[in-house]
């Protein structure tokens, strides 16, 4: 077994395993009445976290540097040959994605590039069926689907008219001038973007890869500059052992990925420095010199750049040549690939759940503790009543009764906090809500057709990053404001009627404010020190505009959901344990009352209580048992996992 399924088939049977965990700790504590609002919100967003687990790695590199070869080697040379297109000169000629969707079947799902004269993004169209045309993928017949996957290797020609309105045509480019042929047309591709739905074993367990066009395509596609690229838990930067770093190599290294967690440089066709008039030590020193070299020029420890033949690789696994395996050295970068990459997600994932996990545990604890504090006080009032008169547990009767309608008084104070409550969740949409949204992108993009600069272009869009993270900014201290008006109340119903309630269920927009940051970051890195006032420079900013309207469209979107889910779980809590607090009371005086009229035995009620108590103390236990098993499984390790398979 190779050490990447193994490494995929032991994170999957670890989430697998906080999974069951998760589900059996919700199943009993539903059917224990510990569940709220806030605790299944909470519960369910942890479930769903898992569910749509995906790891992503990207594969960047200039053309005919052996992206879509590295990839067969790495995750497809099981099957006998090689599942994307692969052969000299530009094959990928569109971003790709290689994942598995059941909810398909097995097919090719590509983006027309006439798409690109429109003003919607990559992601904007994802969800749109008819948007794409759909092949499907014959997994019986090996040669009909690498001959439907040649797909995203097609090309056309068009007018220069036509490729300028698709962004893919700069004429103040002096390089462009050489992709014109004799007939003024310039070669395109075919489709804008491909997804490949492929039941391949690790797709299945969450892999999602994505094959990148060359580094041209970079720079004008901003679904890879803005979402897909930055996205990727791994980035894998493939240079050519036999051409060394470009000029445009390091441009895109520097703008668009950098050093940093997952992002590793692959120093591939280290088979063309193999020479049979040299020893294998003075090719080892050749090789290690370029990679020192490529290390340099990028800035990173030699230890980061990885030499291999992806080529000679693919060869090797599918003929079963174990020792040129060795010799292409792509078994040390699947290590450093995988180990790197699924830990890192694991503890992601797992800090994530931390978090949400112990908001639940705390919330219920203390709803128990309530609960068995209110138990253990009626015990104690009615052990009390032992042997005493009929006075007595009448004024015990109308202590309880003044107590009830202190409470009622301070329910009265509530529902004046829930209008104000009402007043600040409207007053917090005028900064978040859609509609602003909306009319900030129509905004710009009405900029843009006013000032057909550069310069004046480029100054719309900053105002509109000024505009959005401002109003981030108002939103955030509007629900600061709301957690402080609830905290207060919160703290009222503790203090002067003795609830076990922990603060309100915090919130916050700060992951979407960096979300924004990112996104003006790449924005800028593009587009921020250019001082060309060309047109083509123009049509590309508004090709990008586009997509940054989408991510900050999806964005704010996200942050109305949470927000919404937020305020209508946030007063869950208090209004549980309220609830629970008159039902107390309630059977309190009327535990009191059947005993004053002596239609009820005291013992008989002692015992119930005393039963009650009981139950609820090995609640309690489960609870914390439950809760250790998530712990537990959050922890395994993966070779425990190995040990128990």
């Amino acid at each position: 077994m190779s050490i990447i399924v193994k490494d995929f088939e032991q994170y999957s049977a670890w989430r697998q395993g906080v999974v069951a965990a998760l589900q059996k700790y919700q199943t009993w504590s539903v059917a224990a009445a510990l569940t709220d609002a806030v605790t299944e919100l909470r519960m369910t967003r942890a479930l769903t976290r898992l569910a749509d687990d995906k790891l992503s790695v990207a594969f960047v590199a200039e053309f005919s540097r052996g992206k879509s070869e590295l990839i067969n080697a790495i995750f497809f040379a099981n099957y006998g040959q090689r599942i994307l297109p692969s052969a000299a000169g530009r094959t990928t000629m569109c971003p790709t994605e290689l994942l598995y969707d059941a909810s398909r079947p097995p097919s090719i799902r590509l983006l027309p590039i006439e798409t690109r004269a429109e003003r919607l993004s990559t992601s904007d169209y994802r969800d749109d069926d008819e948007a794409w045309t759909v092949l499907p993928l014959n997994l019986d017949v090996g040669d009909d689907m690498h001959e439907v996957l040649k797909q995203v290797s097609l090309t056309k020609y068009v007018s220069l008219a036509e490729a300028t309105r698709y962004g893919l045509y700069d004429a103040d480019d002096p390089d462009a001038a050489v992709n014109i042929n004799a007939q003024g047309l310039i070669e395109i591709s075919l489709w804008r973007h491909a997804i490949i739905n492929f039941p391949h074993p690790l797709l299945k367990q969450g892999l999602v890869i994505l094959d990148t066009p060359g580094l041209n395509a970079i720079g004008t596609e901003p679904e890879l500059t803005l979402n897909l690229i930055p996205s990727a838990h791994a980035v894998l930067f493939i240079l050519a052992a036999d051409t060394g770093v470009t000029k445009s190599d390091i441009e895109v290294w520097r703008t668009h990925i950098g050093p940093g967690a997952g992002r590793m440089v692959v120093l591939n066709k280290i088979d063309s420095m193999w020479d049979e008039l040299r020893s294998d030590a003075e090719v080892a020193v050749e090789i290690e010199r370029q990679q020192i070299s490529a290390a340099h020029m990028l800035g990173l420890d030699p230890r980061q750049v990885f030499p291999v033949s992806a080529q000679k690789a693919l060869v090797a696994k599918i003929n079963g040549d174990a020792a040129l395996l060795e010799k292409s050295r792509l078994e040390t970068l699947e290590t450093a690939l995988f180990y790197e990459l699924i830990p890192a997600k694991k503890d992601i994932i797992r800090k994530q759940l931390t978090t949400d996990l112990q908001a639940v545990g705390a919330a219920q604890l203390a709803q128990l503790g309530t609960h068995i504090r209110g138990i253990a006080e009626q015990l104690h009032e009615l052990k009390s009543l032992r042997g005493k008169n009929h006075n007595v547990v009448a004024h015990m009767m109308r202590r309880i009764d003044v107590e009830k309608k202190e409470f009622d008084t301070s329910l009265f104070k509530l529902q004046a906090t829930r209008s104000v409550f009402t007043r600040l969740s409207t007053e917090l949409y005028t900064s978040l809500g859609m509609d602003i949204v909306r009319d900030d992108i129509d905004r710009v993009r009405a900029a843009m057709q006013d000032s057909r600069f550069f310069t004046g272009v480029r100054e719309a869009v900053r105002v509109y990053f000024e505009r959005i993270k401002h109003n981030l900014e108002l939103s955030d201290r509007k629900t600061e404001e709301i957690s402080e008006m609830m905290g207060v109340m919160y703290r009222r119903f503790s203090t002067e009627h003795g609830l076990a309630l922990a603060l309100p269920m915090p919130f916050s927009l700060l992951r979407y404010r960096n979300e924004i940051d990112a996104i003006e970051d790449v924005y800028h890195k593009q587009f921020g020190t250019a001082t060309l006032l060309t047109t083509s420079r123009v049509a590309l900013m508004e090709k990008f505009f586009d997509s940054i309207a989408s991510r900050v469209r999806k964005c704010f979107k996200a942050g109305n959901d949470d927000a919404d889910a937020w305020l209508k779980v946030i007063m869950a809590p208090l209004e549980a344990q309220i609830r629970q607090h008159k039902e107390q009371l309630k059977h309190r005086l009327a535990s009191i009352q059947r005993i004053h009229d002596a239609t009820d035995s005291l013992e008989q009620k002692i015992e119930a209580f005393e039963s009650i108590l009981a139950d609820l103390e090995r609640h309690k236990a489960r609870l914390g048992e439950l809760a250790g098993a998530i712990g537990s499984a959050m922890n395994a390790e993966f070779t425990l996992l190995e040990a128990a398979a």
